[in-house]
């Protein structure tokens, strides 16, 4: 009896577990989901509990936390339970997450659709309508990549990592509110599963002051690891210039692609873009600028970048937006790729990486450049107003050059002086050839009048000329540095970097050049007629000048003016002795030896 009876609940048990293994019972939806919330919550092994989301109570399911990135996090996903591939599609139809990081330096905003950058806002500085500096341009169509996009050699793959709904953990838990501010360097990792063996995780690791993010990526399809192209997107969105027109100031520089190569900065503008798009190297920085600001990879190791010229339509118009997108393709997956978004600060870039420094075009005579730009700065510390900070390095700078430039007036002095005497030199030779050997005569005759009155033709440019390149490098630290942009002077002069709105400063310095070459001694008078049109040239030339540039040139014009009042009170007043021509000098030679003649009969 009792075997017939334990025969019968054996056979009981077969019954029931085909029957549930053949037909499953559907379960409730809320158990469902309280099923998988419990997964998801569960520690892993020898980690701590953590607390579940409450932005996500009473949403789909998610996949179970992955590993970090360096932690076999590709072999793990190959053992993913089966019941992983249904959370995965839930989560495909929630909406995307707007992920918020703060720092003391940037706001920046990511979204688990594809898991990309859609803002990064420079807290420092501002646009012309008062609003934060966004690297990531506004109000780009869905079809162009944002920051951080990937694309793999299968079309259907990149649809897939850039589409697909990603999970998201900050440092080693689970993201419990999607607006954070961070004052330690944080990790933001987004990981994202999909029932074909698609697996994807991009960690970005961010700094609570600076402008560096850094990412690691791993994606494997499969047991086949991938290493797609990281694509930066359009950029950078600062200034706005439209496709066929030209910059209205001519000192705004359009986006374009920048990279170091063999220790020399090449700049793509549009046509070394068309030229050649693709560079591949072992770059120090490789990326994307405009004339303030750059979005660049550093020191990313063996690189192929590729550019793109890109002219997304303007919302509301027919226009279309001039800008230039990157991206790059790494020798093996990425980890820890530095990325540099900001601000083309000297000493910011500095800290960054040494070589990025010549991101700044300073030109070639940046060597002059970079120790009067920390002189501006040093001054600024004291003084707080970027305007009279310019006002009293001119000053500074003109002190130091007034011997150079007393020497070179007073050697000016004296060519004006001796002019007659050249000019009669020259017209008695005047109707021999330049190749005639009687020529070479006129030549001796001046060096000796130069040797007798002891002048160095060469004294009155050579002085001048050693000026020159510090006033050049003044000139070009003050085009470029982005100490200049919003800050403000005084009255209308609201930003060192824009044009005077009322013109009022150009029109001060074009009267205060014409007054100083009225004062500047010139040997050839028609020289003197060509130079009295430079001040009008100047004039136009800085209508549309940054007013930190016209400022200086006004001061410095004033200073020159001053100089050469107090060179003319050292010196006195010049003195032009008169040359009788050579017709007369012969015809009064004759005379008066024909009275002598006289005298003597």
């Amino acid at each position: 009896m009792e075997k017939r009876v334990l025969i019968a609940v054996v056979l009981s048990f077969l019954v029931l577990y085909a029957y549930q293994a053949i037909v499953p019972a559907p379960k409730p939806k809320a158990q469902t989901t309280g099923a998988a919330t419990s997964r998801s919550s569960a520690p892993a092994a020898g980690q701590p509990a953590t607390a579940p989301n409450p932005a996500d109570a009473g949403s789909h399911a998610q996949p179970p936390a992955a590993p970090p990135v360096g932690e076999s996090s590709l072999a793990k996903s190959t053992e993913a339970p089966a019941d992983a591939a249904p959370s995965a599609a839930a989560l495909e139809n929630e909406p995307a997450r707007e992920i918020r990081i703060e720092t003391s330096t940037v706001i920046a905003r990511f979204t688990t659709r594809g898991a990309q950058l859609t803002s990064w806002e420079l807290k420092h500085y501002v646009d012309q309508h008062g609003r934060l500096v966004d690297m990531v341009p506004a109000d780009m169509p869905e079809s162009l990549p944002r920051p951080f996009a990937l694309r793999a050699e299968d079309p259907a793959i990149t649809e897939k990592l850039n589409r697909g709904t990603y999970t998201v953990r900050l440092n080693e838990g689970p993201l419990t509110d999607d607006r954070a501010r961070i004052q330690t360097p944080t990790t933001l990792t987004f990981t994202h599963t999909d029932p074909s063996g698609l697996r994807a995780e991009k960690q970005f690791r961010i700094s609570p002051d600076g402008y560096v993010i850094q990412l690691s990526l791993a994606v494997s399809n499969g047991d086949r690891v991938l290493n797609p192209v990281v694509q930066w997107g359009p950029g950078p969105g600062d200034s706005i210039f439209i496709v066929g027109q030209k910059s209205t100031t001519g000192y705004d520089q359009r986006p374009q692609g920048i990279l170091m190569k063999d220790g020399k900065v090449v700049r793509l503008a549009h046509s070394g873009i068309q030229e050649q798009p693709t560079h591949q190297g072992a770059f120090p920085f490789a990326g994307i600028d405009d004339h303030y600001f750059i979005a660049t990879l550093v020191q990313p190791g063996t690189v192929r970048v590729q550019y793109e010229i890109t002219t997304p339509p303007m919302p509301g118009t027919s226009q279309q937006r001039d800008l230039v997108s990157f991206n790059a393709l790494f020798a093996a997956p990425p980890q820890n790729a530095k990325f540099f978004v900001g601000p083309k600060d000297f000493d910011v870039l500095a800290a960054v990486d040494r070589p990025l420094v010549k991101a700044i075009h300073f030109g070639v005579l940046d060597f002059l450049a970079v120790p009067l730009l920390r002189a501006l700065k040093w001054i600024d510390g004291y003084i707080g107003n970027y305007g009279w900070s310019i006002i009293i390095l001119t000053i500074l700078i003109n002190v130091v050059m007034f011997p150079l430039r007393h020497k070179s007036v007073v050697s000016m002095r004296k060519m004006q002086q001796l002019q007659p005497q050249i000019k009669a030199i020259q017209e008695r030779y005047a109707k021999f050839k330049a190749t005639d050997p009687e020529r070479q005569k006129m030549n001796q005759e001046l060096m000796t009048l130069y040797r007798e009155k002891g002048v160095n033709p060469a004294s009155g440019c050579l002085p001048m000329l050693l000026t020159m390149p510090v006033l050049f490098a003044f000139y070009s630290l003050l085009s470029v540095a982005i100490e200049m942009r919003g800050a403000p002077f005084a009255l209308w002069i609201h930003d060192l970097s824009a044009h005077d709105p009322y013109y009022i400063t150009p029109l001060i310095m074009g009267a205060t050049m014409f007054w100083q070459q009225r004062l500047t001694p010139v040997a050839d008078p028609a020289q003197a007629k060509i130079m009295m049109l430079t001040p009008i040239m100047f004039l136009f030339f800085f209508l549309w000048a940054p007013s930190g540039l016209v400022i200086y040139w006004t001061v410095s014009n004033l200073l020159g003016i001053g100089q050469q009042y107090a060179t003319n009170r050292m010196i006195g007043t010049p003195v032009v002795s008169h040359v009788r021509p050579p017709a007369e000098r012969q015809m009064k030679s004759a005379g008066a030896g024909r009275t002598e003649g006289a005298r003597k009969a």
